[in-house]
């Protein structure tokens, strides 16, 4: 029998080189591509990124506003909203209020100013900041009249800013009023006493925790926290009655300063108010200029969130345990 025909040595190892060479090939065309595909990703999440980047800061700046930027450079009645609890580092605290109400006096095509108000009230310091400012305001610029526009609430601190306006305007059915002064707390002495818990308070003066709630109030203590309400409430009914002046008609109805509230039809009757009406009716009705133009500083999701982030636990401790101070609410 012949033997097997066998390829020459030569041959076999030029075909092993020749797969050698293409496997080689095919293993750099694939970290080619890989490199390639790795290099469009990159592409990809970094534009992704600038995108995300660019939309934050778009988020964060009010002033990229362009419609509003444009709407005023016509005539215009000029809106401030006051909304929320009236409160240091709140959005319805004086320094956005004050800086709101600034920006509206002074831009040259503003005809009128409305303050928008829905409102359970506040703190009297910072009610009676914003209602000096107004005062001051309306001295500095004459020419242009504030409207007070009570939305569904205009109570307490809310009503003590609404009267240093010019005029006060609110739907029949808002609520307005409410002029007193509250301060809450709780008294946990009965309860220590029946899981027999021991109060120890230790203190450089005789009356340094005369509102602490674990230990038992004091007549004097008491008396003395009476008044320092009723104080605040006579600054209040002073401030009211220099802002309203004749139109309020308080000796023919004392409970107006009871702390009571009224509804916006019951307010027009006892001066409270001058009549009834939206933002936007007395932009069109009253100041004759239909445009409003938002002058509220508005605070960025960042702000916010810092503040809320930055805020005293003391502070939220003292007004659950009954150290609050007083609240025109």
């Amino acid at each position: 029998m012949a033997d097997e025909w066998k390829a020459p040595e030569s041959e076999v190892v030029d075909n092993e080189d020749r797969k050698s060479w293409k496997l080689l090939e095919k293993t750099l065309l694939a970290g080619v591509q890989e490199q390639r595909r790795a290099r469009r990703w990159g592409i990809f999440f970094k534009l992704l990124t600038f995108i995300y980047l660019f939309g934050m800061i778009a988020l964060f700046t009010p002033l990229l506003d362009v419609d509003k930027a444009a709407s005023r450079s016509t005539n215009h009645t000029a809106l401030v909203e006051l909304r929320g609890v009236i409160a240091d580092q709140e959005p319805a605290g004086a320094d956005n209020l004050v800086k709101s109400l600034r920006e509206a006096f002074k831009d040259p095509k503003t005809k009128a100013v409305v303050l928008r108000i829905n409102s359970p009230g506040g703190s009297p310091v910072q009610s009676g900041y914003v209602y000096d400012e107004i005062r001051r305001l309306r001295g500095e610029y004459p020419a242009i009249k504030l409207y007070a526009v009570i939305a569904d609430l205009g109570a307490s601190g809310a009503y003590y800013i609404a009267s240093a306006a010019d005029e006060i305007y609110a739907d029949k059915a808002s609520l307005v009023g409410s002029i007193g002064v509250t301060a809450a707390g709780y008294g946990f002495v009965g309860a220590m006493e029946k899981l027999g818990v021991e109060r120890r308070t230790y203190t450089a003066g005789e009356h340094k925790a005369f509102l602490d709630p674990f230990s038992p109030q004091k007549p004097e203590e008491t008396a003395f926290w009476q008044g320092v309400l009723d104080t605040t409430h006579k600054q209040f009914i002073a401030m009211v009655k220099q802002g309203r002046g004749e139109r309020l008609k308080d000796k023919e109805h004392p409970e107006l300063f009871s702390g009571l509230i009224w509804s916006g039809e019951q307010a027009k009757e006892f001066g409270l108010i001058d009549g009834l009406g939206s933002a936007s009716y007395v932009a069109r009705e009253i100041v004759g200029e239909k445009d409003l133009v938002d002058f509220t500083v508005q605070e960025s999701p960042f702000d916010r969130f810092s503040k809320r982030i930055g805020a005293s636990v003391a502070e939220r401790l003292a007004l659950y345990m009954g150290l609050q101070a007083p609240a025109l609410r």
